[in-house]
């Protein structure tokens, strides 16, 4: 079992896994008004638990991710809020997926990107 746990990691969350990122959890859908009408941008990173892929994704995300100036990361555990992926959906008009990164700017949805395509790198460039 360890084998597997080094492959793909512990269920821990993120602030315990990560040690260059510093997660803002969203654990209630009131957030999503904070984060629609803050000045700053904010990146919510939609991950399930239970996948290999959503926690391949978020590994890679958080090794590439150096944007904490521009952009404030949000961290939405699938499992425990799907509610408030629903929410986001309606909120901002974008389709749920998993693994999944949403950029909010300016209150509106300005990018979505799900699985491979999920890229710190190019999140630089839509915020």
């Amino acid at each position: 079992m360890s084998f597997l746990k080094n492959i793909f990691g512990s269920d821990e969350s993120p602030k315990q896994e990560s040690k260059k990122m510093n997660w803002t959890l969203l654990k209630d859908v009131a957030q999503l008004n904070e984060i629609a009408t803050s000045e700053k941008p904010a990146a919510i990173f939609k991950h399930s638990t239970r996948c290999s892929i959503s926690r391949m994704a978020l590994k890679q995300f958080e090794n590439e991710f150096d944007s904490e100036a521009e952009v404030t990361p949000y961290f939405l555990d699938l499992l425990e809020y799907r509610s408030i992926s629903d929410a986001i959906a309606t909120k901002f008009g974008v389709h749920h997926q998993s693994p999944q990164l949403i950029v909010i700017k300016d209150g509106k949805a300005v990018y979505d990107a799900s699985h491979g395509e999920i890229d710190a790198v190019l999140l630089k460039s839509k915020i």
